[in-house]
């Protein structure tokens, strides 16, 4: 199937006549990136349903307001970053567990997990990512995993290149770190 471009998208969804369709060429085109983007910050697969359904409701809730001075996908990453970091302060802030509950309790979700069919060295590699602090754990996904350009990475965090190559390389060496710890070889 042909990659819908997103001015298109935007044109239909201005029509009243089209813009069901449109709504639906752009969940076609982002939904997958949206939830394994939102996947690799809360764990959780059914969390994860439930924020990305969140996430299209606020983007349908609010297209019509979008100013086109970003790009549409910068702008629905923005939303879903937005819907994860506030789920996962939540999560931290309900019954005023610790941080580090936190990263146990996802690590523990991520290992029981029915979902998550990775080896050895994958399981190693996730629970590096969630002994990271948000924002980095969050930089380093959008690199690595989603491929983003800092400059991307920048419009949707609203930080700037030189903070978030600064995050990146010190999430990579406490990955390195974590890694390294029980002699897990590449």
């Amino acid at each position: 199937m042909k990659q819908v471009e997103d001015a298109e998208i935007l044109e239909k969804f201005y029509n009243e006549k089209t813009r069901n369709e449109a709504f639906n060429l752009l969940i076609n085109k982002y939904q997958q990136k949206i939830y394994w983007h939102i996947r690799r910050l809360v764990i959780d697969h059914d969390d994860t349903d439930d924020l990305v359904q969140d996430v299209f409701i606020k983007v349908w809730k609010n297209l019509e307001k979008f100013r086109n001075d970003s790009q549409l996908y910068t702008w629905i990453y923005r939303i879903a970053t937005n819907e994860s970091i506030t789920f996962l302060n939540k999560k931290k802030n309900q019954n005023n567990i610790p941080l580090d509950e936190v990263s146990t309790a996802l690590s523990e979700t991520l290992t029981a997990s029915s979902y998550f069919n990775g080896d050895k060295v994958q399981m190693k590699l996730q629970q590096a990512l969630l002994i990271l602090p948000d924002k980095q754990r969050l930089v380093f996904n959008m690199k690595y995993y989603d491929d983003m350009k800092y400059e991307e990475i920048s419009a949707v965090l609203g930080t700037s290149v030189g903070a978030l190559k600064a995050s990146f390389h010190i999430a990579v060496k406490k990955i390195e770190e974590y890694m390294l710890k029980d002699d897990i070889t590449f």
